[in-house]
């Protein structure tokens, strides 16, 4: 490395800066309080920073990237190994510090235009959650009274008219208003989803790379705009199966001696996308029209659950090949072979 390099371990208040002082040697571990860290950084010679790609380390990567110094995003679990002794702010900086001069994959610094993307996608992600829980939560109010429904939103539309009706002749009506109003909130959940999916919307039109990679069979709206959000640019993979190994789409290794053995897969990496990844290609498996001869193939031979993890993994190399080139998705195009 040509730059100093610096460790933070960045917080709410109060940052651990570690750094080695070229001029004289001297070990700098010093805390900064958060209005005097890009002070302290403002006047000093380009340096290697690196932070654990945590909440609030995008935004501090743009602010120390507009002042000229060179950021490093690393993955929480790869400082770990390097923190081998107490755990405290300044044990982590040095950690950071000795983690950051290792060659590694960093992560990429979002815009804030990803990062808003992905804001909407963790909201609408908590509201289906709240859904859910509210659908069972009336399921199993109602088990305890005899009045049990099948699965399913439908289902339980369907139902709670007659159900209400029924128990409100021997049950407090405080509690038949309570659960009709819960009922009734769901459909006001539904107008957030609905919203915030028509703004997702927006940004496809606007945004070349999410039109690109939604022509791709398995690609939704969700997939294509949570995929360009999350990778930041696909500059930082150097292949598509790169990207696929970071979404945790690919064999667990364990070998000693010369001998590997591949388990499950992965699951490294964001689990939001690679949940995105697999149902999609769920969708693309079971429609018989739109299987492939490989893919007919592998269901003779594997389980269908390694099937679907394999059109995930095929997925994610199409996604990053369309954004890396550049080029529109063509269902016929053949990759050439390196010489």
């Amino acid at each position: 490395m040509t730059h100093l390099p610096v460790g933070i371990d960045i917080a709410k208040s109060v940052f651990q800066v570690h750094y080695v002082d070229e001029a004289t040697g001297e070990i700098v571990n010093r805390p900064l309080k958060r209005a005097q860290l890009l002070v302290h950084f403002a006047n000093r010679a380009p340096c290697v920073i690196g932070m654990e790609a945590c909440g609030g380390a995008h935004h501090w990567a743009r602010q120390l990237m507009s002042l000229g110094h060179q950021v490093r995003l690393l993955p929480a679990e790869y400082v770990k190994a390097f923190n081998i002794r107490n755990k405290n702010d300044a044990a982590d900086a040095r950690a950071i510090w000795l983690a950051v001069q290792q060659p590694s994959k960093a992560v990429a610094v979002k815009s804030e235009t990803q990062q808003a993307m992905l804001a909407l996608h963790r909201l609408r992600q908590q509201l289906v959650k709240y859904r859910t829980m509210q659908m069972n939560g009336l399921r199993g109010l109602l088990a305890e009274y005899g009045e049990v429904m099948a699965r399913g939103r439908a289902s339980l539309d369907k139902g709670m008219p007659a159900i209400l009706a029924r128990v409100s002749q021997r049950l407090p009506a405080f509690l038949v208003d309570t659960l009709r109003e819960q009922w009734n909130g769901l459909a006001k959940v539904d107008e957030q989803i609905e919203a915030i999916e028509r703004r997702i919307r927006e940004w496809v039109k606007s945004d070349a790379a999410v039109a690109a990679i939604i022509a791709i069979p398995g690609v939704g709206l969700l997939t294509a705009t949570a995929a360009v959000a999350t990778m930041g640019s696909a500059k930082t993979f150097r292949s598509g199966r790169e990207f696929a190994a970071w979404a945790g789409l690919v064999p667990r290794q364990k070998g000693t001696g010369g001998k590997v053995d591949l388990s499950g897969i992965s699951k490294r990496g964001d689990t939001y996308l690679r949940t995105l990844l697999v149902h999609g290609a769920r969708s693309v498996v079971m429609r018989s029209k739109d299987s492939r001869p490989w893919v007919e193939q592998l269901r003779l031979r594997r389980p269908l659950n390694v099937v679907i993890v394999a059109m995930a993994n095929k997925i994610a190399r199409t996604i990053w090949a369309v954004l890396a080139h550049q080029q529109p998705y063509d269902k016929n195009h053949v990759s050439a072979k390196p010489a």
